[in-house]
C-alpha cells in the first residue's frame, strides 16, 4: 500500500493521543492488542481508508521507527563523521 502524507500525519497524531491515554502504554512501547485500538482511532479520522491493523498500521509503524532512527542517528549517533546541525546555519 502507498501511503500519503495526510495518512502518515493521522498515524502519528493517533499514536501520540493512544499514548496520552495511557491504557495501552507500557516500558517498551505499547501492550498487545495496540493496533486494534488504533484502527478503530484511525477509522474516525481516515473513514475511507480501509486500513488494517495488520498488515498496514504493523508495517507502517516499523517503517517510521526505522526512517526516525536513521535521522536520529545522523543527529545525534556518536559515529556520524562530525554530521550535525547547526543553529546559525
Amino acid at each position: 500500500m502507498k501511503w500519503v502524507p495526510e495518512e502518515d500525519a493521522a498515524l502519528v497524531a493517533c499514536m501520540v493521543d493512544l499514548h496520552n491515554i495511557g491504557t495501552f502504554n507500557v516500558d517498551s512501547g505499547f501492550q498487545v492488542g495496540y493496533l486494534n485500538e488504533l484502527k478503530i482511532m484511525l477509522e474516525k479520522v481516515l473513514p475511507h481508508s480501509m486500513l488494517k491493523a495488520k498488515p498496514n498500521l504493523e508495517s507502517r509503524i516499523r517503517t517510521l521507527k526505522r526512517d526516525w532512527t536513521i535521522v536520529y542517528d545522523m543527529l545525534s549517533g556518536k559515529d556520524n563523521s562530525g554530521f550535525g546541525w547547526d543553529e546559525y546555519r
